[in-house]
């Protein structure tokens, strides 16, 4: 079945093979519907897992036998951290989060700063720090050799908008700076993006609304 990245609470996993890393989305909380997304590199088999949000039972199911070498946190709320320290604590993972969200955690064994880089296997993920929903904000992108980009960008970024910043004017700026900064300005129309709850995107279905977000203020 080709690669929607349509998933739901409690339902079936999709999975997108790309050329170095397969991606295995699913959909936990039936409340909060967390996307978490489980990298597989596809030469060495280590595996890396973007937002332990919540059931730790599933995702570790997720993983199998191959377990977890990385836990990614793409920002300090509880929501995307809920499985982490069972987690954590089960595999062996290591835990990463930027600086800026690190205390909110409840393990960390490295932090990231924007520009770093992370590894799964041979495959490569780079850290984009986008300053707004959290301080600590990140999104991670992977460039597949033989295909378009991928991004998964926590709550910062989601079809339609930009992440929740609460009406804080100043906070919206700053995430819609980085934004459109970072990512609409570095990557092309086709980069898919990942975000932390709901459906996928692309940079080109959401490039015509960015004036428009700015305008309405959120």
């Amino acid at each position: 079945m080709p690669y929607t990245g349509d998933v739901t609470p409690g339902g079936p996993p999709a999975v997108l093979e790309l050329t170095a890393v397969t991606v295995t989305k699913v959909s936990v909380n039936e409340d909060t519907d967390n996307n978490a997304y489980l990298l597989r590199c596809r030469a060495t088999g280590e595996q890396l897992l973007i937002d332990a949000a919540w059931d730790a039972g599933r995702l570790l199911e997720l993983a199998g036998a191959a377990g977890l070498a990385t836990v990614v946190t793409t920002h300090g709320h509880d929501d995307h951290w809920g499985a982490l320290a069972e987690l954590v604590a089960a595999t062996g993972a290591r835990s990463l989060a930027h600086e800026a969200d690190a205390a909110d955690l409840p393990v960390v064994t490295q932090t990231l700063a924007d520009g770093d880089t992370v590894t799964v296997g041979e495959a490569v993920l780079e850290v984009i720090h986008l300053v707004g929903h959290t301080p600590g904000s990140i999104a991670l992108l992977h460039r597949d050799p033989a295909g378009p980009a991928h991004l998964f960008t926590g709550d910062s970024l989601f079809p339609g908008g930009v992440g929740n910043t609460w009406g804080d004017a100043e906070a919206f700026v700053s995430l819609l700076d980085d934004v459109e900064a970072k990512l609409f300005a570095r990557l092309p129309d086709d980069t898919w993006f990942h975000p932390g709850h709901g459906r996928d995107g692309t940079l080109g279905a959401e490039r015509p609304a960015l004036q428009a977000w700015r305008e309405r203020g959120w």
